[in-house]
């Protein structure tokens, strides 16, 4: 008997199509690295510092690289997914980021240490901005549009709970060593691999130039501008230095916009900005990146030295905003679908701006049981807008690659992170050290030598303070001797600045939301 050729040929079809649930498990596995990796090092920062000998500026940079790698970066990896091929970009990211995590985790000891470390979590974040943007256009591919949206509002949701979920596992990890941060990107990258394998992810590829003029500028213009943010607190806000980078940075990004309008096949296509809804979903996301990657770093050092905390309770301390975060995301995600992302991102930004503010102000009470309730609600916040303004921006693709938009949304995100990282850890290094030299002062120091020895202070704290007081008959070592209470109370007041800064950055977010058209995208995207 004959057999049905039209049932042979569904049977082969379906033999070859993609296995949704295996591709997103693949490609959440493979972003968990880059999310995680965002805020698992601010946990170990300290034990990097005193085994390594960094100092604090040092060690800021090997948290800053690799924000401002994926800032720089996103927009070319988006536009290599487009051309090379979505699964080919993601497979490549995955492999040069666990490369890269192995090589940090081996990182040797001496004067070539922090050039070591700064160099391969650049790289990291370079295979972070190639992976991201692929894997997304993966999780586009293999869903069709009536699954879509809940499948990216899972997409988006997961991907920012880890990111909160790196200090606790970083907790975990340091008090067995801290190489293991990095090294636990390992199996993880050769889960993600094999998944991506067994998922048969199909791939699309677009016949298009790569634009290399407009990739150098992008990635000028950022690092030049964030490095003016991160050495403002050396080389001074009045330093030419300082502005000769903010400035030239911000002329640089100037005239990429210019070259991308006048070339046929730019990096990044600045018409996606004529669409209201995408430009408020990515001034929201900017104000609120500002707080939700460095809120992990602040939080985790402040937990370490006022609250003479170990890198596990620091974990803890911050399990608080971690569950806000996870209970809100749910809601958010739930009101994009009913009411689309502009009800959600109001309430996320105002409840984010007032759970902040509170959080600073209990910050001097140096007490975790204080402070949980206002930890949470910050998370909550966070949670409410990250998914629905992520998901929303994506939606507005239409007419556009959707690596290349994820390209645009993601390097707002993550400039935002490092300028966020930078200036922030400019105001916590001067309110310090303003801090400590009065206390010093007050105890008997002469000014000249409590301000140099408050910048010492500051700069060497790392997280470890148990009391012991230093000796010698020296005035600065009378000084410092007794003082350690003091010393973190400072520290504390100084955090306070940094905290409400995050607050203001909230509530600017929350007037950006105000002027979303509220409109839902429900047309069928083009296929591309």
């Amino acid at each position: 008997m004959a057999g049905n050729p039209t049932a042979t040929r569904d049977g082969a079809a379906a033999s070859r199509a993609p296995r949704q649930k295996l591709a997103l498990a693949a490609m959440l596995f493979a972003v968990s690295m880059t999310f995680i990796d965002q805020t698992i090092v601010s946990i170990a920062a300290p034990n990097i510092t005193a085994e390594l000998g960094l100092s604090a500026s040092g060690m800021q940079w090997v948290v800053n690289a690799y924000l401002l790698s994926l800032a720089a970066f996103f927009a070319l990896g988006g536009r290599l997914s487009d051309i090379f091929g979505h699964r080919r970009i993601m497979l490549t990211g995955t492999l040069l980021f666990v490369v890269s995590s192995a090589l940090c985790g081996a990182v040797p000891s001496g004067d070539f240490a922090l050039t070591w470390l700064i160099v391969f979590r650049a790289t990291q974040g370079l295979g972070a901005a190639l992976m991201f943007p692929a894997a997304l256009a993966v999780v586009i591919a293999v869903f069709p549009v009536e699954r879509r949206g809940r499948a990216l509002a899972l997409f988006f949701g997961l991907s920012g709970a880890l990111t909160a979920l790196g200090p606790l596992l970083g907790g975990w990890l340091t008090a067995w060593t801290w190489r293991a941060i990095f090294w636990v990107n390992v199996p993880v990258a050769i889960v993600a691999i094999v998944l991506t394998v067994l998922a048969r992810v199909p791939e699309s590829r677009r016949r298009e130039r790569l634009d290399v003029v407009g990739a150098v500028l992008v990635a000028v213009g950022m690092g030049l501008s964030v490095l003016g943010f991160q050495q403002a607190s050396s080389w001074g806000w009045g330093g030419v230095a300082t502005w000769a980078c903010i400035v030239g940075g911000a002329v640089v990004l100037v005239l990429f916009h210019g070259y991308e309008r006048r070339t046929a096949q730019p990096l990044i296509n600045f018409d996606v900005f004529r669409d209201r809804a995408f430009t408020v979903d990515s001034l929201v996301l900017f104000f609120a990146m500002l707080a939700f990657v460095p809120v992990f770093f602040f939080a985790s050092v402040y937990a370490q030295v006022s609250l003479s905390a170990s890198p596990n309770q620091a974990a803890l301390f911050l399990l608080y905003f971690f569950i806000g975060f996870g209970l809100a995301s749910q809601w958010g995600g739930k009101i994009l679908d009913k009411r689309g992302a502009r009800p959600a991102m109001k309430i996320g930004c105002a409840l984010g701006a007032v759970g902040f503010y509170l959080w600073a102000q209990k910050l001097t009470d140096l007490s975790m049981h204080d402070q949980w309730p206002y930890a949470a609600m910050a998370g909550a916040g966070i949670g409410f807008l990250l998914a629905p303004a992520s998901t929303d921006a994506v939606n507005r693709s239409i007419g556009a690659s959707y690596g290349e938009v994820t390209g645009i949304t993601q390097t707002v995100r993550n400039y935002a992170a490092a300028i966020g990282m930078a200036v922030f850890s400019t105001v916590l290094a001067h309110v310090s050290a303003n801090r400590i030299t009065d206390t010093l002062t007050g105890r008997g120091l002469p000014p000249a030598e409590a301000e140099a020895t408050a910048g010492r202070v500051a700069e060497a704290v790392t997280g470890h303070p148990d009391g012991r007081a230093p000796t010698g008959d020296g005035p600065i070592a009378k000084a410092l001797q007794g003082a350690g209470d003091a010393i973190r109370m400072d520290f504390a007041e100084a955090n306070q600045w940094v905290f409400y800064g995050m607050a203001i950055a909230l509530a600017v977010a929350f007037l950006c939301a105000l002027a979303h058209p509220g409109t839902r995208v429900t047309e069928k995207p083009p296929e591309e």
